[in-house]
């Protein structure tokens, strides 16, 4: 047990049971709160490392939640007796921790540099003192024999806003050659329509191209065919996933050219790690699974070169000979070490580690796939959205969460502030036939700081919720830059980001999600303010007087139902806005 000092936190501790283990901390950079650390450790010989974990406190004063990359409604405060700890690796989360203060301060952010292995986080309070007990463990699984370890280590305390914290924390993993993200298309930033809520397995080309013609004209230019193409089994299980041979539309390539002429670009769902045991590549590679005890399928043992071949083969030539646009490549968090799974780099395999293997995987996925089309998207979901995984996918998407608008809107948040320029999606966005259109447009508005995908049967949809589809959507391409690279901040994470803000160049976005009040900090030339509620008001607060606003309010429908001057002065100004709409005012030039 080696302590370290600091002067931002008292001590770090190094709990190294292992003998012939020589840690190093050593500090690297130190400046205005912000410090980083090597740590290193060098073994007698070549073996299985136990966990060795860096462990610090600090003061448990002005702490309101604990954000973590996939905590979704979970940021409150732990005690050190309960819940387990956060688990990161190239496939599940990232290894970052937030602690938030009661105006939304950063108190403080820990990261490592270390994405694609394992690695265990927490920051948990002890009731005994009232402090944050904070770790790190490294080599809580081991899966091959090392000698030497290198990773850095970043303790953000900068008094500024959270969310500034974790855009800077993914910038500093940019920094780092082994997790450069990959190029990210205009095509992976555009509206897209997904066949899964409406469709599920059940799909048609004939309603499909009708789909499309109505996506494409709303404003969607993307397409995910989910599961369903590649069989004709419609029992939402994975018995025949492994030989992705479309059993639904022999003519794929046909197919696709069908689609294509709608205006649509067009992706193909696949399950990456399951082999069903209905399928021929399950008798193809018995034995090369990592688990057959998986509840769904078999799961592919990515660290033999032919089963890693074999994946590359299925998508170079989907792309090649179909004509595809993407890939929506599924359950990557599924490759992880089971009970069953043999260990070591031997009976053929190349890689002792999972995660190394899949890295190679996906390495090789993207990088051959982009040496034929460099435009391809693939698209990737929480929790693989990761800085390791930001190397091979260019659009993230929130986890599924159907009908819940909360949800979508805090898995959006929670991607952005880590995923720097990689395209942050919407789970698809789907609701009743019956639903009122102001309660499925709360759909819509909480999925605003996303690209939108959508996925509710268009032919068969009332007008009044096509109507509120295509203005939300039309309002979304037209805004579409400011709202994804615009500085974004979200609020209040444990009451789910009640409001959250964009600005660039002048224009401001809002949405408010609560009956709350609205605070207006500076006079943009472009103020949007979207009502994300039932309320049929909005109240702002003017801290200073910004001077006068030709103010348009918009119902969820597109319609105009207000348009007038209104002085933004010093205080409180109420504006009606109906449910689910949208008021936009403009600086009255002087």
């Amino acid at each position: 047990m080696t302590p370290m000092q600091t002067t931002t936190i008292s001590e770090i501790f190094i709990d190294t049971p292992q003998s012939g283990l020589h840690p190093e901390l050593n500090e690297i950079y130190r400046r205005d709160g912000l410090v980083l650390y090597d740590f290193k450790i060098a073994s007698d010989g070549t073996s299985f490392l136990d966990p060795v974990t860096l462990r610090f406190k600090l003061p448990g004063t002005n702490v309101k939640g604990i954000w973590k990359p996939t905590a979704d409604f979970s940021k409150r405060i732990q005690a050190d007796w309960e819940l387990n700890h956060m688990e990161s690796r190239i496939s599940i989360d990232a290894p970052v921790i937030s602690l938030f203060g009661n105006k939304d301060e950063n108190i403080l952010t820990f990261s490592c540099s270390n994405a694609i292995n394992t690695v265990e986080m927490n920051a948990r309070l002890r009731e005994e003192d009232n402090c944050f007990y904070c770790h790190i463990t490294f080599f809580s699984e081991t899966e091959q024999a090392i000698d030497y370890f290198k990773v850095q280590l970043r303790l953000d305390y900068r008094n500024i806003h959270f969310s500034k914290c974790l855009r800077d924390t993914a910038s500093w993993w940019e920094g780092f050659p082994q997790l450069k993200p990959a190029f990210v298309p205009a095509i992976a930033k555009k509206a897209l329509y997904s066949t899964w809520y409406q469709f599920h397995q059940n799909l048609n080309l004939e309603e499909l191209l009708e789909e499309c013609r109505l996506a494409y004209g709303m404003g969607y230019e993307v397409l995910i065919i989910d599961d369903g193409w590649q069989t004709s089994d419609g029992n939402r299980g994975y018995d025949f996933t492994g030989d992705w041979q479309p059993e639904r539309f022999p003519d794929v390539h046909d197919f696709v050219k069908q689609l294509h002429k709608t205006g649509m670009k067009v992706a193909f769902w696949y399950s990456v790690p399951f082999c069903g045991k209905k399928s021929k590549a399950y008798q193809k590679f018995r034995g090369k699974f990592l688990t057959e005890n998986h509840r769904w399928a078999p799961v592919f043992d990515p660290r033999y070169p032919e089963v890693r071949e074999y994946l590359l083969g299925l998508y170079t030539s989907a792309l090649k000979d179909w004509g595809l646009d993407g890939f929506k490549l599924d359950f990557i968090d599924d490759f992880h070490l089971y009970e069953d799974t043999p260990l070591g780099a031997r009976d053929g395999r190349d890689y002792a580690s999972i995660n190394e293997a899949v890295d190679r995987l996906l390495t090789d996925v993207k990088n051959r796939l982009t040496a034929i089309n460099p435009e391809v998207f693939i698209e990737f979901r929480q929790k693989y959205t990761g800085p390791a995984m930001r190397k091979y996918g260019n659009m993230f998407r929130a986890f599924d969460c159907p009908g819940d608008a909360v949800m979508n809107r805090v898995r959006i948040a929670d991607i952005k502030m880590l995923c720097g320029n990689t395209a942050v999606h919407s789970d698809m966005v789907t609701w009743h036939n019956e639903e009122t259109t102001e309660v499925a447009a709360l759909q819509m508005i909480n999925i605003l700081f996303g690209v939108p995908q959508l996925s509710i049967f268009l032919a068969k949809a009332p007008t009044e919720h096509l109507e509120m589809v295509e203005f939300y959507t039309r309002y979304w391409n037209e805004y579409a830059d400011v709202l994804l690279h615009g500085t974004y901040q979200p609020s209040a994470p444990l009451a789910n980001y009640p409001t959250q803000r964009v600005t660039m160049n002048g224009t401001t976005i809002i949405g408010v999600y609560q009956a709350m009040v609205t605070d207006i900090d500076s006079p943009d030339a472009h103020i949007h303010i979207h009502n994300g509620q039932l309320a049929e008001q909005l109240v702002l607060r003017n801290n200073s007087d910004f001077g006068a606003y030709n103010c348009t309010v918009f119902d969820c429908r597109g319609t105009v139902v207000l348009k007038e001057r209104v002085d933004f002065n010093r205080g409180l100004l109420e504006i009606a806005v109906p449910p689910c709409g949208i008021l936009i005012a403009e600086k009255e030039s002087s």
